[in-house]
């Protein structure tokens, strides 16, 4: 079992930025991926971005080049950076890890991170709002 703990959310203005961590504990020795979704309340939850075991990163169209993933594995962290918030940012954000590898797709000599789910998660935090108003 993994454990994984978000912190760092809150309110800001549109145009500012958050940095949202998540802490896991447990057997985090079996966790592969680990990623970002965020939801709002009557909606599905929708995948922000996605770090893979070797350090491959994929975002969703509507957060890249405002969001960073990172992760240090040493510590059994994982952050989102996120910068330039938009009101439609807000939402609640959960953190989740895998214990596999991310789906690829093989294309010109190397695999790319194809589409990825939220079933392809198997541990969740509790989540974190964030808040961004206009």
């Amino acid at each position: 079992q993994v454990q994984l703990v978000e912190s760092g959310g809150g309110s800001v203005q549109s145009g500012g930025s958050l940095r949202l961590s998540c802490a896991a504990s447990g057997d985090t020795a079996s966790t592969y991926s680990m990623a970002w979704f965020r939801q709002i309340p009557g909606k599905e939850r929708e995948g922000v971005a996605a770090i893979d075991y070797d350090g491959s990163v994929s975002y969703s169209d509507s957060v890249k080049g405002r969001f960073t993933i990172s992760r240090d594995k040493a510590k059994d962290t994982a952050s989102l950076q996120m910068n330039s918030l938009r009101p439609e940012d807000t939402a609640m954000y959960y953190c989740a890890a895998s214990t596999s590898p991310l789906p690829r797709t093989y294309n010109a000599g190397y695999y790319y991170i194809s589409t990825w789910v939220a079933a392809d998660f198997k541990y969740w935090g509790q989540g974190t709002q964030v808040t961004v108003s206009s």
